[in-house]
């Protein structure tokens, strides 16, 4: 938890389980694997190693003062795919707007999309509001303390839901987010590109400190992004590598933009939007985009349950 880089790892660990593998794995495996055994003997020194850079390079976190597992929910959510100082800058009103479950629960969507705006990927703030929702109606305001239940709540995948269960309920489970990814690759994998997150689980979960989960996955993530700083990523040799796509001039910014209009009015027709994205493209050198471009960013918005249609070609955010 708490890493400078974006998050993708709950994408990442679901979709490997289910996929075959290419046959340049195979050629990537058949040339490693004169160094595997070496591997699984050197963790003595490795944890020794990422216990000593850890103390070194702690960094006091806000949600890494407490155990309560809402706050660890929020913070896990938060991190994905996002900066470590962008979280920072939204976290105490975050909290103090929505300081429990059920007040997240109770909310309205305007008031947690308004919030959310400048941290990006604004589906994970719906996703955590109904996670909150469901957390409220089922577990009496209170976050389960259950891998498989944490699991199933919306927008929760593996990484999250272990997070979770380490962070807050100090249990043992296999943690894999880029930080953690870099340090593995980093000391055990050198001499390898493609490595798949299957070669790295079994380390991750012998290295793995029983007695002390919560703070051995501290010293990894500190460790790892110190690693980022000072060195080439070593994340960019997982087979499962992708290069975040380019935000200026994309649809997820023309998506951002529409959002933000209907946020700073109570409703908005088709044509007035058109009016002020065309404006914000024009200023920023891009060519205008049509009406049926805006319909569609619209219909996708409306499908993913952040606006609806109030009246005949007016648009609003959903309650």
């Amino acid at each position: 938890m708490g890493t400078t880089e974006s998050r993708s790892a709950d994408t990442v660990e679901s979709r490997c389980a289910d996929t075959v593998e290419s046959r340049s794995a195979d050629t990537v495996e058949s040339r490693c694997a004169g160094i595997t055994e070496s591997r699984h003997k050197d963790t003595t020194e490795f944890k020794a190693l990422v216990r000593r850079e850890g103390a070194r390079l702690y960094r006091d976190l806000p949600w890494r003062n407490t155990h309560d597992p809402y706050l660890v929910l929020c913070s896990e959510v938060m991190l994905q795919q996002t900066q470590v100082k962008r979280v920072l800058n939204y976290w105490d009103k975050w909290i103090a707007t929505f300081p429990t479950v059920d007040a997240l629960a109770a909310a309205s969507t305007a008031d947690v999309l308004a919030i959310w705006q400048g941290l990006g990927y604004n589906r994970r703030a719906l996703a955590l509001k109904k996670a909150a929702e469901e957390c409220s109606q089922r577990f009496s305001g209170k976050i389960p303390d259950n891998y498989q239940e944490l699991l199933a709540l919306p927008g929760v995948g593996p990484t999250t839901a272990a997070g979770v269960c380490i962070f807050a309920f100090e249990q043992v489970h296999a943690y894999l987010e880029t930080n953690v990814r870099t340090v593995f690759i980093h000391h055990f994998f050198k001499d390898c590109d493609k490595v798949r997150d299957t070669e790295i689980i079994p380390l991750l979960r012998q290295c793995c400190d029983a007695d002390d989960p919560r703070g051995w996955y501290y010293t990894l993530l500190d460790f790892g992004s110190h690693l980022k700083q000072i060195m080439p990523n070593p994340s960019r040799r997982s087979s499962h590598y992708a290069k975040q796509s380019t935000f200026e001039g994309s649809a997820r910014q023309k998506r951002a933009f529409l959002l933000r209009e209907l946020l700073s009015n109570s409703e908005s027709s088709t044509e007035d939007m058109l009016v002020a994205i065309n404006r914000f493209e024009l200023q920023a050198g891009r060519d205008p985009i049509t009406l049926e471009d805006v319909e569609n960013i619209l219909h996708t918005l409306a499908n993913d349950g952040f606006i609806v249609s109030a009246k005949e070609g007016l648009w609003s955010i959903a309650q």
